[in-house]
């Protein structure tokens, strides 16, 4: 994310839209929209969007196993990297 935020009002995306979605998906960056000079919602585009769903699915899992080693569950290495090789194939 880039040290200064992009922030625009809502009245600038109702009147530019598509140059608006164009510029967030170039930049990768989310994109603020205010609305009576507050944050009402934050956009990002759908590729940033894909990758931050996939690495919250990562994060997931790997809580999973620590919980599961914590208490005592465990798997078979070869057939954790399987399924780790397998998640990392569906990386966009």
């Amino acid at each position: 994310m880039s040290k200064l935020a992009n922030i625009i009002p809502v009245s600038d995306l109702r009147q530019d839209a598509a140059k608006i979605l164009k510029q967030l998906n170039k930049s990768k960056d989310p994109l603020i929209i205010t609305q009576r000079g507050r944050a009402a919602a934050v956009m990002i585009g759908v590729e940033a969007y894909e990758k931050s769903e996939h690495e919250k699915e990562l994060l997931r899992l790997l809580a999973k196993g620590d919980r599961e080693i914590e208490s005592g569950e465990g798997y078979d290495l070869n057939t954790i990297l399987a399924e780790a090789d397998a998640l990392l194939a569906k990386e966009p």
